[in-house]
């Protein structure tokens, strides 16, 4: 009755490593938003890491996070570094590239609770009276990564926080339209 057991709880843990290997490493969530504001107007929110703690959803997950602020007061070369609690960690955000009401590049160096990298993207397109904000997230996932986000979804979680920030934006950017 052991055997069983022990043969069957193997060949159970050997499934999940399968399915887990089979995942792609490439992680990709996008979100998008339609503001009633101009380009310009949503691009400056993002485009100074000063002004994301006003809408950026990780923000509002630990406001007594410590923060810094290195190099240029906006656009590329721009540096924000962040500690806080488990559910923010730590680590390090480079905005790499701006393009004027176009596009914001973001790399983001994650130190804790896990080490990883990850490229983030805003773009800003004008849609008639409207600007469509999209954010995407790219990186590759590890092993460990890959099943951590099979069973804890994450895309799916990191998808719920970047529509809780473009709507925080939306409502940022349209009030001081």
């Amino acid at each position: 009755m052991l055997k069983k057991i022990l043969l069957v709880l193997v060949a159970l843990i050997l499934v999940f490593v399968v399915v887990v290997a089979l995942q792609p490493s490439e992680f990709h969530v996008e979100r998008s938003v339609a503001v009633n504001a101009a380009p310009a107007d949503v691009f400056a929110e993002v485009n100074d890491f000063h002004k994301w703690d006003a809408w950026s959803p990780w923000a509002k997950l630990d406001p007594n996070a410590k923060v810094t602020f290195e190099g240029p007061e906006a656009g590329e070369g721009q540096v924000m570094t962040w500690a806080g609690n488990s559910e923010v960690g730590a680590g390090k955000m480079t905005l790499v590239e701006s393009k004027p009401d176009e596009l914001v590049k973001t790399k983001v160096d994650f130190t804790e609770p896990f080490e990883g990298t990850s490229m983030s993207q805003f773009t800003f397109a004008p849609k008639g009276d409207q600007t469509e904000v999209t954010w995407s997230m790219d990186d590759e996932h590890s092993f460990i990564e890959k099943a951590m986000c099979l069973v804890m979804n994450g895309k799916k979680m990191v998808g719920e926080q970047m529509e809780k920030g473009l709507a925080q934006l939306k409502e940022l950017a349209e009030a001081t339209n």
